[in-house]
C-alpha cells in the first residue's frame, strides 16, 4: 500500500512531491485531505480527476500562518478575531478573494471568493510549512463517498492514484470543518462541522444565519445534495433495524451492531461516524445500514448534515 508513516523524513519527501505537481493525502483533525499546491493548476486539476469531483465545486485552501490570509483574501477585525480564537482548528472562512493570480481560478471554481482554513494537526501544519505554499485539500476519497478518517480509508477509496499517503493516525474530530461565509455584514453558516453554531453565536454575540446554498452552484464544499454516501442503502432516524440491516446506535440503544456513543456524547459520536460507516459498509451479508436518531444540536448538527446527504437517494 502507498501508505507512509508521518516521520520527519517522509513529510519532507511529501513536501518535495507537492512542489513538483504531486498529490499527497495528509491527516488533519477533521478528515484526511487530498493535498496539492494551490498555485499549481495541473496538480489541482489532478485532485478533481482523482476524486471524480465536479470542477464547479470549490476547494478549501489550507494555510499554516494567520498572516498569510492578508495576501490571499479581504480580512477585517472580525475575521482575525475568529481566526485567533479557533485556528488552528475546524473552522473555514469563505472570504472575498484579493489574489488575482489565475492559477487560483480552479481552486476557487471561478468564484470571486476563496475558502481557507488552518488545520489543527501537527503533520498537516508541518507539511504546509515544508511545501512553502498553501495546500488545496478536499477530503481524500472518491466524490460522494464516505469521508476518510484513517490512512487505510484513503487507500481503500483511491488506491495508488495518490502519490503518497501520510499516516498520522485516526482523525480526532471525525467530521469536516464548519464553513462560514464572511463576505457580508452577517455571518452565514454554509456547512455545519467541528465548531458548533452555538459556539460561534456565543463568541460573536450575534445570530449566525444558516444556508444550505445552491447545490447546482455551490459557493463552498459540502453543499451537494448527495455526499458522504456508503455503497449500501442507508436509512437514518431509525429507532430499530429492519431485517438484514446493520444498525448503528447512539446513546441508550438496543440491538445496535455498533454504537456511536453509548453515553450520548456527541463529540465521541462525530469522531466515530465515518469509521463506523466504513465498518458497516464492509460487513458481509447485510441488506443495508440504519442509524439511530442524533440530537440536532452542537456538533450533532454536523452529524445530521452528513448522514442526511449520505442517505439521499
Amino acid at each position: 500500500m502507498n501508505i507512509f508513516s508521518a516521520t520527519e523524513e517522509n513529510i519532507t519527501k511529501a513536501a518535495e512531491l507537492l512542489r513538483s505537481s504531486g498529490v499527497v493525502a495528509m491527516p488533519t483533525e477533521t478528515v484526511y485531505g487530498l493535498a496539492a499546491n494551490v498555485y499549481d493548476s495541473k496538480a489541482v486539476a489532478n485532485i478533481f480527476a482523482i476524486k471524480g469531483r465536479p470542477t464547479f465545486n470549490p476547494l478549501i485552501s489550507h494555510i499554516a500562518e494567520v498572516d498569510f490570509l492578508k495576501e490571499y483574501a479581504a480580512v477585517d477585525s472580525r475575521v482575525l478575531e475568529l481566526a485567533k480564537k479557533y485556528w488552528p482548528g475546524p473552522l473555514t472562512f469563505v472570504l472575498k478573494r484579493t489574489d488575482e493570480n489565475p492559477a487560483l481560478d480552479l481552486v476557487c471554481a471561478g468564484l470571486k471568493t476563496i475558502t481557507v482554513r488552518m488545520p489543527n494537526h501537527p503533520v498537516a501544519l508541518d507539511l504546509i510549512k515544508k511545501a512553502g505554499v498553501p495546500l488545496a485539500a478536499p477530503s481524500a476519497n472518491a466524490s460522494q463517498t464516505m469521508s476518510p478518517t484513517t490512512a487505510e480509508h484513503v487507500y481503500e477509496s483511491l488506491q495508488d492514484k495518490v502519490d503518497m499517503i501520510l499516516d498520522g493516525g485516526a482523525c480526532r474530530v471525525g467530521v469536516e470543518s464548519t464553513i462560514i461565509d464572511m463576505t457580508g455584514k452577517e455571518v452565514v453558516m454554509l456547512r455545519a462541522g467541528g465548531v458548533s453554531l452555538e459556539e460561534l453565536e456565543t463568541f460573536l454575540s450575534e445570530k449566525v444565519l444558516i444556508s444550505d446554498g445552491n447545490p447546482d452552484k455551490p459557493t463552498s464544499p459540502g453543499q451537494l445534495l448527495k455526499h458522504y454516501a456508503p455503497h449500501h442503502t442507508f436509512r437514518i432516524n431509525a429507532d430499530k433495524p429492519e431485517k438484514g440491516e446493520f444498525y448503528i446506535g447512539f446513546g441508550d440503544c438496543q440491538n445496535a451492531n455498533l454504537n456511536l456513543s453509548p453515553s450520548g456524547n456527541l463529540c465521541e459520536a462525530a469522531s466515530n461516524l465515518f469509521s463506523y460507516l466504513h465498518l458497516a459498509d464492509k460487513h458481509p451479508n447485510i441488506t443495508g445500514i440504519a442509524m439511530a436518531p442524533i440530537p440536532n444540536k452542537e456538533i450533532g448538527m454536523a452529524i445530521n448534515d452528513r448522514i442526511k446527504r449520505a442517505a439521499k437517494k
